[in-house]
């Protein structure tokens, strides 16, 4: 068995690290490029989201390199994510391309069916070091995106502009070099370091703005044409929620351990979306209202054509703007997205954001001029 297993931003470090402790054989596909998104559009079904189409690439050349088993998560809920792992199944082997599937998804409350599927990977490994390896693989995914969010705060400030790109992009491809979990904590730390020590404006105040939207296209750097650089390098600081260890902890974890989830984005669009309708709808309205509760300058909304969770989010998003006076922009991609008109958009939001900021800068002086 040689396992391999989809891109989604920084999945491809967790996951082996999990393969690494549990001794499997495994290949990481080529990162997500044009040739793997042309050959998921080749054989995906048209009106299918971004997501399957460049999963699909992913698993043809993990294929070429020798791969006959592809680890996957699974979906619960109304959300097309579910079924996935069989459409892909189907679709494979209709090709000529013959891959099991094996689907890490929680049953609700039974940890033991969890740890069974591990277990179908990691052989003869006993529960005791399974439990070990999940532990060590959802640590190792915390720092990784712990690292993301200090080159977020870093990337604006710096003073010698693609510093933290360097240092970033180095550690992504040193990364598949390192052998288990604790040769690649250590690679994190060492970056960590790296990138602490680059010179910083330390009284730069940038703009604040919030990514929200469907986990994929907001998490992949490849599906967003690398928004979070691109901001970063224009004085914007990013911040994001979704993440993929929030992905582990909240929607894998804690489905078969009693611990209570996070809430709280729940809580704020419950006057807009009371209930969960799939994907991340609920957390792309809750998110927005609570990062314009905190004084975001801004929210960028990033979701795959047809992606009917975030399609019904989209339609509510226009009140929360109007009732919490915060500039929305929503960018949907598929295939056909184009990166000249992706970065006129994005472009002139920041402008229009900046011109927004010298607006309240003038009437806050004006206001101090008249006391």
């Amino acid at each position: 068995m040689i396992i391999t297993f989809p891109h989604m931003g920084n999945t491809y470090i967790a996951v082996k690290a999990l393969l690494d402790d549990i001794g499997a054989e495994y290949v990481i596909p080529p990162l997500s490029s044009k040739r793997s998104l042309e050959i998921g559009t080749k054989y995906a079904p048209e009106m299918a989201c971004l997501p399957l189409k460049i999963n699909l690439g992913n698993f043809v050349e993990a294929y070429e390199k020798g791969a006959n088993t592809i680890l996957t998560a699974g979906g619960r809920g109304p959300c097309r994510f579910g079924y996935y792992c069989e459409m892909s199944r189907e679709i494979l082997q209709d090709n000529g391309y013959d891959m099991d599937v094996i689907v890490l998804e929680a049953p609700d409350g039974d940890i033991m069916k969890f740890v069974g599927k591990i277990k179908k990977l990691a052989g003869s490994l006993n529960i005791y070091r399974i439990l070990k390896v999940i532990k060590n693989t959802t640590l190792v995914a915390k720092r990784v995106d712990e690292l993301e969010r200090l080159a977020f705060k870093i990337r604006p400030r710096e003073i010698r502009r693609g510093s933290t790109d360097r240092i970033y992009e180095s550690f992504r491809k040193k990364v598949v070099d390192v052998k288990g979990s604790q040769e690649i904590l250590k690679l994190v730390e060492d970056t960590k370091n790296q990138l602490l020590k680059l010179e910083i404006d330390k009284d730069f105040k940038p703009m604040r703005i919030g990514i929200v939207g469907e986990i994929y296209t907001t998490i992949d750097s490849y599906s967003s044409f690398n928004i979070d650089s691109i901001l970063g390098n224009m004085g914007v600081e990013v911040y994001r929620e979704n993440t993929i260890s929030g992905w582990i902890i909240e929607h894998m974890l804690k489905a078969v351990v009693p611990f209570a989830k996070d809430k709280r984005y729940a809580e704020a669009a419950k006057p807009y979306l009371g209930t969960m309708i799939g994907g991340h709808a609920q957390e792309t309205i809750g998110n927005t209202i609570l990062y314009a509760q905190s004084g975001f300058d801004g929210i960028i909304q990033i979701y795959p054509l047809t992606c009917m969770p975030e399609i019904v989010a989209e339609s509510i998003l226009p009140a929360v703007e109007r009732d919490y006076n915060i500039p929305i922009l929503t960018l949907i991609i598929d295939e056909m997205t184009g990166e000249a008109g992706y970065m006129t958009r994005i472009e002139a939001f920041v402008d229009l954001l900046n011109k927004r900021r010298e607006r309240v800068e003038v009437v806050e002086n004006l206001a101090l001029f008249g006391d």
